[in-house]
């Protein structure tokens, strides 16, 4: 089987990674890829959002399977157009996509089906926005309705970082056309966590759980980032907690979207805040969490090829995955300046040492090999992967390893895995 992975992200290193492992599969193309990637795959120079010219290689070359790593392409409709020309590929449609595409229409849904999500109010004029804001007061969540790499929630404990947040948004455009309109959420207090599924259009099949660190310095303090790091599981989704996200989150959306005429398949992602001993969605995203992909796709013991196909042929109920009870932990290592501007093409350098510590990953995201050395090539670089005996090890072990890689304006948080530390009584 010949399988093109689309992205060129730790969370498609991830996959290609995973997919590598299958006996079914005879070559894997990365699409653009990095220099991860390179090692185990042939990186093609498309560019993700190029669904045309995907398609024509697709074609062209007798993909067996396409597995698209990024939400731009699924909302361009790049599933649509595989499917109009009879090619295999895993992810949502263009209007099933739009669960992430559009804030406000994720909000409207959640509404609709009951399903526990946070007040809001939906703006397209700065000046309305701002007056809400004094009325309200705060703390509160300005959100960038459309796509915005994970940067687009801004959490305001001042009136003026909430007005400040609305001018970036909607007037100075930072996240472009994503910021047409604004969401004004209530500010939940609570536990973060990030619940992903694979679904078919009709049956679920859920994943570990995993919590997400977003915010760029520890004790997640500053603005929130695509992603500094993740481990799983989540000690806050006990058994009983994660019934109740399959029973009031993941089921009544996947049974709300294919009564839109939007049938979901591929994975859904719940952003989730555990507040008060129950879920409720912040956020859905229409792929793999990156980096929560790292540490999820690390511990499945099963084939990842068979359920993909399950879930593109509309039977997922019929499988199974089973997974490593061992934890895993991923700490990001970045760019410095991210989530702002930061420098390209600094040489990394350990890479090597690090392959030498059992049960270690290192899992590209912005690299590119330049003049026969890996260099950075974007803001988030590394995800730096571990699994141990129990948490405490996996952070160690990742820790450890990230110690070893070196390069110019490098940074890293310190406290990735902490909170499951404290939850389980081993800080």
């Amino acid at each position: 089987m010949k399988v093109l992975v689309i992205g060129s992200g730790g969370r498609e290193h991830t996959l290609v990674w995973k997919i590598h492992q299958s006996p079914k599969v005879s070559k894997i193309y990365c699409a653009p890829g990095n220099a991860g990637t390179l090692r185990i795959a042939e990186n093609i120079d498309i560019m993700a959002d190029d669904i045309n010219a995907l398609a024509t290689f697709a074609e062209g070359e007798g993909i067996n399977l396409t597995v698209v790593g990024p939400e731009l392409p699924l909302t361009l409709g790049i599933v649509d157009e595989f499917e109009r020309r009879g090619l295999k590929i895993f992810g949502p449609n263009k209007k099933a996509a739009e669960i992430e595409a559009s804030k406000v229409f994720t909000k409207d849904l959640l509404k609709r089906y009951d399903i526990p999500t946070g007040r809001y109010s939906i703006f397209d004029s700065a000046g309305d926005a701002k007056r809400y804001i004094k009325e309200i007061g705060v703390p509160i969540v300005v959100k960038a309705d459309g796509l915005a790499a994970g940067k687009g929630v801004i959490v305001c404990h001042e009136e003026k970082e909430a007005i400040k947040a609305i001018d970036s948004i909607m007037e100075e455009k930072v996240f472009g056309g994503a910021g047409d309109r604004v969401l004004i959420e209530e500010f939940l207090e609570g536990e973060e966590a990030s619940f992903m599924v694979f679904t078919d259009g009709k049956n679920i099949l859920p994943m570990v759980s995993s919590q997400d660190h977003k915010a760029i310095y520890d004790g997640d303090k500053g603005p929130n980032t695509g992603g500094m790091g993740a481990y799983s599981p989540a000690p806050v989704i006990t058994p009983d907690i994660c019934r109740e996200i399959m029973d009031r989150v993941m089921t009544p959306a996947i049974k709300g979207m294919a009564a839109e005429g939007r049938p979901y398949k591929g994975v859904l992602y719940a952003g989730l805040m555990i507040s008060n001993g129950s879920p409720v969605v912040l956020e859905f995203n229409a792929r793999f969490g990156d980096p929560e992909a790292q540490p999820i796709l690390i511990r499945m013991e099963s084939d990842i090829i068979p359920v993909i196909e399950a879930v593109i042929d509309g039977n997922i109920d019929k499988t199974d995955i089973k997974w490593r009870e061992e934890p895993s932990v991923c700490v990001v290592m970045v760019s410095k300046g991210y989530p702002g501007s930061y420098q390209k093409g600094n040489r990394i350098e350990g890479l090597e040492d690090v392959e030498r510590i059992e049960g270690v990953e290192i899992f590209h995201a912005g690299t590119r090999l330049s003049q026969g050395n890996i260099a950075t090539d974007g803001g988030r670089v590394l995800g730096v992967t571990a699994t141990g005996i129990d948490i405490k090890e996996a952070i160690g072990k990742a820790y450890e390893a990230v110690s070893m890689i070196r390069w110019d304006g490098v940074y890293y948080r310190k406290d990735i895995g902490r909170k499951a530390l404290f939850v389980m009584g081993s800080a």
